[in-house]
């Protein structure tokens, strides 16, 4: 879900070369947390932390690379109940605003695009310079009735957390 969470990239206006990204996801199913991964992650990141205003942050992930152990629950995630990947292969994300929260932490508000439902998310994330470029984490919550993914039901959740750890390259 993601993508989120693509921050920042102190290289102001340096088009970003993620060199690792893990986007993990949990939810409760019959009061169990359970959870998988998804990758695939494309994203253009243009932060200048000094001109916030200007910056901005896109990302899209797979849909067909969802991974939970367990095949036969990853395909049934993948019909048309849940993800539909066969019409709607892709996630997306796009900056609204970003903001320095202070220290290393920020905050942004992304649109989110799932089945071709927009909502927007608030994705607290951090930002840590490193000796070869930037390692960014952030973490959300989302409702997953509001995306049209999986329906109502009395034994899963409607709340997902999505997790995202990013590294890129100067």
């Amino acid at each position: 879900m993601l993508m989120l969470f693509l921050s920042i990239n102190v290289f102001a206006q340096v088009k970003t070369n993620i060199t690792r990204s893990k986007i993990t996801f949990q939810i409760k199913n019959l009061g169990i947390n359970t959870g998988g991964s998804i990758s695939g992650l494309q994203a253009s990141i243009n932060l200048d932390p000094a001109n916030l205003n200007s910056s901005a942050i896109e990302g899209s992930v797979d849909v067909n690379t969802i991974n939970t152990d367990n095949d036969t629950r990853d395909h049934h995630l993948k019909e048309e109940g849940f993800f539909d990947a066969a019409r709607y292969p892709k996630i997306t994300m796009k900056s609204v605003s970003i903001k320095h929260k202070g220290g290393q932490n920020y905050v942004g508000v992304f649109n989110l695009t799932m089945k071709d439902k927009t909502k927007q998310v608030e994705v607290p994330f951090s930002y840590i310079e490193t000796a070869n470029g930037a390692s960014i984490k952030g973490s959300f919550k989302l409702n997953r009735t509001d995306f049209g993914v999986g329906g109502k039901s009395l034994i899963m959740s409607s709340e997902v957390t999505a997790n995202i750890e990013l590294d890129v390259a100067k």
